[in-house]
């Protein structure tokens, strides 16, 4: 089962549920079927804070992803951690969807190319 929790600091509404649901979608076709997630919907302010922090880019950002276990081989235990994902309402608007799957994508290792634009296109129905 793939877990996720979900953080609305942004100010404004978003669709956490239809989020959960593609975080779900997404990582099924990827062949993942337990770990763990975090999506945290936030402000302009924090996703340039969070950019300029990580990336030393001082702007903000649709997505920016933090993996921690990816695709890795683990052993038995605790479920996978697969990182969390920032998402900038204000700046994503009503087209989350591809912002969201491109940062899902991030955590399972791809890097940007056109292999990761095919599979983008692809699951972000």
């Amino acid at each position: 089962m793939i877990e996720v929790e979900v953080s609305n600091r942004s100010g404004l509404e978003v669709e956490a549920d239809a989020a959960v649901e593609l975080v779900r979608l997404v990582l099924g076709e990827e062949g993942i079927e337990d770990g763990e997630l975090g999506i945290a919907f936030v402000g302009p302010d924090e996703s340039r804070d969070l950019k300029r922090e990580h990336l030393g880019i001082d702007e903000a950002t649709d997505v920016l992803s933090f993996p921690i276990d990816g695709r890795e081989k683990l052993p038995p235990g605790p479920p996978r951690q697969l990182g969390d994902i920032v998402l900038c309402p204000q700046v994503v608007g009503d087209d989350w969807r591809r912002p969201l799957t491109h940062g899902l994508l991030h955590l399972l290792g791809y890097e940007h190319g056109p292999e990761m634009d095919e599979r983008e296109a692809a699951l972000a129905r």
